[in-house]
């Protein structure tokens, strides 16, 4: 134990922050407006991103010609003042009993000078500079020996986030570290523990008082990887309670209603209608769905599945165990596109049944909507299929047995609850997505969620050929166009849309649709163009040309990346591809491939090329499985980009990371399903440390977003 002070002042860990020494109201109200921290708890938990390691002194004889960090003990010999072509620098000879080396200030040379003691011995710490066979180190940190064995200063110094704002101002780094560490004087022996003896005896976890120590003010290398690990643990824990606790009160206090019956609409279409042979992933969901629907307890389950796996006919049959129980169904897509296409896909399925299908979106024409409203109230409208339209007040089902969700990342938490509140019960939900989400993502995110995964691709469809090509290879890339045109197939050429420089990205579709017009003049050739600033009638007009086969050649921006069909398009040349976040590229990609022919996806792109850019074209060539390519995407973006705004809330971590932590999380997840089958109450006296922290976190309603 560190610390052997005594205050009078006994500090409360919910106090705010102005309780701590030195800590001014102006202060704490540039603490709070910068990094969030309000209270001594908010601070306590305010950890690290870097240590400077200073377990290791070296001796002059052995630095090495490279920029690292070194520490060392010696003694100031000389100090001079040297003149430079702009001012001086100031210049202090350093030596051990190895040898010597300088010191070098460039600002506030005259404090630095007059503050400077010769022959007293010093610990200096600082980058090393190499030049002509010397070593230097510029403003270098310094503190006398005596000063240094005085203080409780660890050799590993944690290096605290920061903002201008807050430097600026004056809270340094060093006032950081005094701040937790007068904290941690006072309120070290308060801290309790927040979980139970057997969790901390499985794992061999530093318990929690140690562990907040040994982050902030390691001792070893050793203390601070046991410590991020019980923090780690402890973070991704609770989360996890709390999701795993959300899904086990949905499954057994929120009623369902019970599909019990596989009927003559599920049967017949299924031995009579399947346009083509499921897959065994296909069959395996199915089973999936068909046993949450039947135990009279809600679903609640997200449909993963690439771009092309066959989701549509998974929720399709899913739809008709409904309407063969008495129920109506609904699916909501986040755009009229991809609601079209539900809509034709899903009449198409139908036109030998005995069911009714609509269509509702924003474009639907009062007469056709007060039509769909009369239906659908008086149950002769099976199955829905709309936009945010359906969550208007004036759309009342009939007896809402399923509600699928498609691209549910598209639609706020407010938006989909007011969809599952139209019913006496809340409906069976199913959650489809084509943006696969790596699987610590999805445990993290949608861990109260059941999830399913339909992770094969329809027979006969061929995988697509990617590959990467430059600018300087157009006139080849040009040449293979007309050959698939030549064979009766179609080409997409998409052009980036970043909203910065709509002006700069509209030129660019425009010169690359005039430098394609050229290489495929009328009438031989016919070209669609489809881009933002024209209206839907008129997108609409042109997408249609497209679909119907009366133009070979697509131009448009990134408005076609979700809900286009077109199994005769094999070609997909993507322009300034390293300007496109990998989930983009993969799902552009997934416009082709949908015939039985070979497809192909041209990345075209500048020479100039970032790292991260050559890694994401490079991975692109290299998989279409799109998990593969979500966990690159993760590892590159972080999971707070990967999933937007309105699902990150839970992705606020303090100090676990759910990509490099995923083992952590695992383990924290597999305990959290234990600890609640054995005690779902928390009730049990051993469980007691997990109740309080529980209870204390769920107040914080930053931490416990409704997520899914």
């Amino acid at each position: 134990m560190y610390f052997r002070y005594s205050y009078i002042l006994s500090l409360n860990l919910n106090y705010p922050i102005t309780y701590i020494k030195g800590v001014s109201v102006q202060r704490a109200t540039l603490l709070y407006t910068e990094l969030g921290i309000k209270t001594c708890n908010d601070l306590l938990n305010f950890f690290p991103f870097r240590y400077i390691d200073k377990t290791q002194f070296y001796q002059i004889k052995d630095l090495q010609p490279n920029s690292s960090e070194v520490q060392i003990v010696g003694k100031i010999t000389r100090v001079k003042s040297v003149a430079q072509k702009r001012g001086s620098r100031l210049v202090a000879t350093f030596q051990d009993a190895t040898g010597t080396m300088e010191l070098v200030w460039f600002k506030g040379q005259k404090w630095i000078k007059d503050s400077l003691k010769v022959s007293e011995p010093y610990v200096v710490y600082g980058k090393l500079n190499h030049y002509n066979g010397n070593f230097s180190i510029p403003h270098p940190e310094m503190e006398l020996v005596t000063e240094y064995k005085k203080k409780l200063q660890n050799k590993m110094q944690p290096v605290y986030p920061s903002t201008e704002k807050l430097t600026n101002s004056g809270v340094s780094n060093k006032l950081m570290r005094t701040y937790i560490q007068y904290l941690l004087q006072q309120v070290y022996d308060q801290i309790q523990e927040s979980l139970s003896e057997e969790i901390i005896d499985d794992y061999k976890l530093m318990p929690k008082r140690d562990a907040l120590l040994n982050v902030h003010f390691p001792k070893s290398q050793e203390n601070l990887t046991k410590a991020e690990y019980r923090l780690k643990f402890e973070e991704l824990f609770f989360i996890q309670l709390q999701l795993i606790r959300k899904k086990l009160i949905n499954k057994t206090k929120i009623k369902g209603f019970v599909f019990e019956n596989v009927g003559e609409n599920f049967t017949d279409f299924y031995q009579n209608h399947l346009p083509f042979q499921l897959t065994n992933a296909q069959k395996r969901v199915i089973k999936e769905v068909r046993k949450d629907v039947a135990t009279g307890a809600h679903m609640n389950r997200l449909l993963q599945g690439d771009v092309g796996s066959g989701k549509t006919i998974v929720a399709f049959l899913t739809m008709l165990l409904a309407i063969d129980n008495g129920f109506q169904a609904t699916i909501m897509a986040p755009t009229e596109i991809l609601a079209s296409q539900h809509f034709n896909a899903i009449s198409e399925l139908v036109k030998d049944m005995n069911l009714n299908v609509d269509i509702l979106t924003g474009s639907v024409k009062t007469k056709k909507r007060r039509e769909i409203h009369q239906n659908l109230e008086d149950g002769t409208l099976h199955i829905l299929i709309g936009t945010h339209a359906l969550l208007e007040d004036k759309v009342k089902f009939n007896n809402l047995g399923i509600a699928i969700i498609d691209e549910q990342h598209r639609f706020g938490v407010a938006q989909r609850s007011k969809l599952w509140m139209k019913n006496k019960m809340p409906p069976h939900i199913l959650v489809m997505t084509a943006t696969p989400i790596p699987r610590t993502l999805a445990m993290s995110v949608y861990g109260d969620l059941d999830i399913s995964v339909i992770d094969e691709l329809p027979p006969g469809r061929k995988e697509i050929k990617t590959v990467h090509r430059f600018d300087s290879n157009r006139l080849s890339v040009f040449k293979f166009m007309r050959d698939e045109i030549e064979k009766g197939r179609q080409v997409y050429i998409v052009y980036p849309l970043i909203q910065e420089s709509e002006a700069m990205d509209y030129k660019d579709l425009m010169d690359g649709y005039e430098s394609v017009s050229r290489e495929f003049p009328s009438p031989k050739y016919q070209i669609s163009i489809v881009h933002g600033k024209m209206k839907p009638a008129d997108k609409e007009f042109e997408m249609q040309r497209f679909v119907n086969g009366e133009t070979q050649i697509m131009v448009a921006t990134t408005v076609i990346e979700v809900g286009v069909n077109v199994p005769n398009a094999s070609v997909m040349i993507i322009e300034s591809s390293e300007r496109f976040g990998l989930s983009q590229l993969h799902q552009l990609r997934g416009r082709v491939g949908r015939g039985a022919d070979q497809s192909y996806c041209i990345l075209l792109s500048s020479f100039k090329l970032s790292a991260e850019a050559k890694t994401r074209l490079k991975t692109m060539v290299e998989t279409t499985d799109g998990f593969k390519i979500a966990e690159v995407d993760l590892k590159l973006r972080g999971p707070g980009n990967l999933m937007g705004t309105q699902q990150s809330g839970v992705l606020n971590l303090n100090i676990a990371d759910v990509v490099k932590d995923s083992k952590i999380l695992v383990a924290a997840r597999n305990t959290s399903i234990a600890v609640l089958q054995e005690d779902s109450s928390l009730s049990k006296p051993e469980n007691l440390n997990i109740k309080n922290t529980f209870v204390e976190l769920s107040k914080d309603s930053k931490i416990w977003s409704n997520i899914s």
